[in-house]
């Protein structure tokens, strides 16, 4: 099985409670001698209204925002399919929106409206 790469959207086994969910992987690549793990973002299609939920329309997902307060880090193995890859100007955002929450970002909550960032709208 390939090995996920950061950037892209794989179906993550979340175990038991989590389930079966996409997530974002923003991991950087491993060597044979680290440990097999990948650090993601969950996706999810139930909104609470927060400010760390960022939006990202993608044709391979239902509508829903990642979720950047839930970044976990799982074995590799968890990884069951790759479901594609997100623009390189969106995954910037979401690496900003990680750090600061999307209302510091300029964004509403759950927003589908495109952001900017650098005067460049990402959708």
């Amino acid at each position: 099985m390939p090995t996920p790469r950061r950037g892209e959207v794989w179906l993550i086994d979340f175990g038991m409670a989590g389930k079966t969910r996409p997530a974002l992987v923003v991991s950087g690549a491993f060597g044979d001698q680290d440990r097999a793990l990948i650090t993601v973002i969950p996706h999810t299609t139930s909104l609470r209204g927060s400010a760390f939920e960022v939006a990202v329309p993608v044709s391979f997902l239902k509508p829903g925002a990642f979720v950047v307060q839930g970044v976990t880090t799982f074995p590799s193995i968890r990884a069951l399919r790759r479901l594609g890859a997100l623009p390189p100007e969106a995954f910037g955002f979401m690496d900003y929106c990680a750090a600061f929450g999307n209302s510091k970002a300029g964004g509403d909550v759950g927003r589908s409206a495109s952001p900017r960032v650098r005067g460049v709208d990402l959708w």
